[in-house]
Protein backbone atom coordinates (compact mmCIF):
# COMPACT_ATOMS: atom_id res chain seq x y z
CA UNK A 1 0.00 0.00 0.00
CA UNK A 2 1.63 2.99 -1.20
CA UNK A 3 -0.56 6.12 -1.73
CA UNK A 4 0.19 9.10 -3.41
CA UNK A 5 -1.19 11.66 -0.84
CA UNK A 6 -2.27 15.64 -0.17
CA UNK A 7 -0.45 16.53 3.16
CA UNK A 8 -1.48 19.24 5.50
CA UNK A 9 0.25 20.78 8.28
CA UNK A 10 -0.66 23.05 10.94
CA UNK A 11 1.78 23.68 13.73
CA UNK A 12 1.27 26.18 16.59
CA UNK A 13 4.04 27.36 19.15
CA UNK A 14 2.81 29.21 22.19
CA UNK A 15 5.95 30.97 24.33
CA UNK A 16 4.42 31.74 28.43
CA UNK A 17 0.94 33.14 27.13
CA UNK A 18 2.57 35.64 25.74
CA UNK A 19 1.98 34.59 21.55
CA UNK A 20 0.79 31.91 19.86
CA UNK A 21 2.87 31.54 15.98
CA UNK A 22 0.68 29.61 13.73
CA UNK A 23 2.35 27.80 10.16
CA UNK A 24 0.44 25.96 7.77
CA UNK A 25 1.37 24.33 4.73
CA UNK A 26 0.14 21.79 2.15
CA UNK A 27 1.95 19.54 0.10
CA UNK A 28 2.04 15.90 -2.10
CA UNK A 29 3.54 13.16 -0.77
CA UNK A 30 3.59 9.40 -0.01
CA UNK A 31 1.68 7.53 2.28
CA UNK A 32 2.53 3.79 3.23
CA UNK A 33 2.33 1.31 5.76
CA UNK A 34 4.93 -1.30 6.66
CA UNK A 35 5.41 -3.56 9.43
CA UNK A 36 2.50 -2.31 11.33
CA UNK A 37 3.57 1.44 11.26
CA UNK A 38 2.24 4.35 8.85
CA UNK A 39 4.98 6.28 7.11
CA UNK A 40 4.63 9.86 5.59
CA UNK A 41 7.08 11.24 3.11
CA UNK A 42 6.97 14.75 1.64
CA UNK A 43 9.03 17.27 0.39
CA UNK A 44 10.17 20.22 2.49
CA UNK A 45 9.55 24.19 0.98
CA UNK A 46 10.53 27.59 2.03
CA UNK A 47 8.00 27.75 4.35
CA UNK A 48 10.00 25.35 6.86
CA UNK A 49 12.83 26.59 6.67
CA UNK A 50 14.49 23.70 5.52
CA UNK A 51 15.45 21.59 2.03
CA UNK A 52 14.92 17.79 1.10
CA UNK A 53 13.00 15.60 2.35
CA UNK A 54 11.04 14.45 5.40
CA UNK A 55 9.69 10.98 6.69
CA UNK A 56 7.35 10.74 9.25
CA UNK A 57 7.39 7.11 10.88
CA UNK A 58 4.51 7.00 12.93
CA UNK A 59 3.71 4.11 15.96
CA UNK A 60 0.87 3.71 18.00
CA UNK A 61 2.13 5.63 20.86
CA UNK A 62 5.58 7.49 19.09
CA UNK A 63 6.35 9.14 16.16
CA UNK A 64 9.81 9.68 14.57
CA UNK A 65 10.39 12.63 12.45
CA UNK A 66 13.38 12.50 10.37
CA UNK A 67 14.76 15.19 7.96
CA UNK A 68 17.54 14.35 5.15
CA UNK A 69 20.55 15.75 4.20
CA UNK A 70 21.63 18.58 3.93
CA UNK A 71 19.69 19.16 7.35
CA UNK A 72 19.67 15.69 8.65
CA UNK A 73 17.63 15.44 11.62
CA UNK A 74 15.75 13.59 13.84
CA UNK A 75 12.81 14.40 16.60
CA UNK A 76 11.32 11.66 18.92
CA UNK A 77 7.72 11.88 20.08
CA UNK A 78 6.63 9.61 22.72
CA UNK A 79 3.95 10.25 25.13
CA UNK A 80 5.29 11.07 28.73
CA UNK A 81 9.03 10.34 27.63
CA UNK A 82 11.96 13.56 26.74
CA UNK A 83 14.02 12.89 23.65
CA UNK A 84 16.77 14.71 23.17
CA UNK A 85 18.63 14.88 19.75
CA UNK A 86 20.88 17.22 17.73
CA UNK A 87 19.18 18.99 15.16
CA UNK A 88 20.98 20.75 12.55
CA UNK A 89 20.31 23.50 10.28
CA UNK A 90 21.63 25.78 8.06
CA UNK A 91 23.13 28.37 10.78
CA UNK A 92 24.67 25.03 12.75
CA UNK A 93 23.20 22.05 14.77
CA UNK A 94 21.28 22.79 17.78
CA UNK A 95 20.38 20.08 21.16
CA UNK A 96 16.36 20.13 20.86
CA UNK A 97 14.50 18.17 23.67
CA UNK A 98 11.35 17.15 23.36
CA UNK A 99 8.87 16.44 26.38
CA UNK A 100 5.70 14.51 23.81
CA UNK A 101 2.08 15.49 26.18
CA UNK A 102 -0.29 13.97 23.84
CA UNK A 103 -0.09 11.73 20.60
CA UNK A 104 -4.03 11.52 18.74
CA UNK A 105 -3.28 8.94 16.01
CA UNK A 106 -6.52 9.01 13.67
CA UNK A 107 -4.57 7.47 10.73
CA UNK A 108 -5.95 4.40 8.62
CA UNK A 109 -5.20 2.57 6.11
CA UNK A 110 -6.93 5.68 3.62
CA UNK A 111 -5.13 8.45 5.39
CA UNK A 112 -6.62 10.93 8.45
CA UNK A 113 -4.61 13.06 11.12
CA UNK A 114 -2.16 12.98 13.73
CA UNK A 115 -1.96 15.22 16.56
CA UNK A 116 1.27 15.67 18.76
CA UNK A 117 1.47 18.25 21.22
CA UNK A 118 5.07 18.84 23.22
CA UNK A 119 6.87 21.03 25.42
CA UNK A 120 10.47 21.75 23.63
CA UNK A 121 14.05 22.70 24.83
CA UNK A 122 16.76 24.66 22.41
CA UNK A 123 20.04 24.29 23.62
CA UNK A 124 18.33 23.40 27.34
CA UNK A 125 16.41 26.22 27.52
CA UNK A 126 12.51 26.06 27.90
CA UNK A 127 11.00 27.35 24.31
CA UNK A 128 8.06 27.03 25.09
CA UNK A 129 4.68 24.65 23.73
CA UNK A 130 3.89 23.24 20.53
CA UNK A 131 2.00 21.03 18.65
CA UNK A 132 1.46 19.78 15.09
CA UNK A 133 -1.34 18.58 13.13
CA UNK A 134 -1.05 16.15 10.17
CA UNK A 135 -3.72 15.60 8.00
CA UNK A 136 -3.37 12.92 5.00
CA UNK A 137 -6.20 12.56 2.41
CA UNK A 138 -5.26 10.22 -0.82
CA UNK A 139 -4.82 12.47 -3.90
CA UNK A 140 -7.41 11.07 -6.37
CA UNK A 141 -10.20 11.89 -3.87
CA UNK A 142 -8.79 15.19 -3.06
CA UNK A 143 -9.32 17.01 -6.19
CA UNK A 144 -5.61 18.19 -6.83
CA UNK A 145 -3.84 17.01 -9.06
CA UNK A 146 0.35 16.09 -8.26
CA UNK A 147 2.89 17.65 -9.98
CA UNK A 148 5.08 14.38 -11.90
Amino acid sequence: MKKDVIISISGQQFFEDIYEDVVEFVTDGRYYKKDGKYYITYKESELTGLTGSTTMKIEPHKVTLMHSKPHASELIFEKGRRHVSLYETGQGALTIAVSTESIENGLVDSGGSLKVQYAIEVNHAIAGINSFTVSVKEAKNSGLKLKN
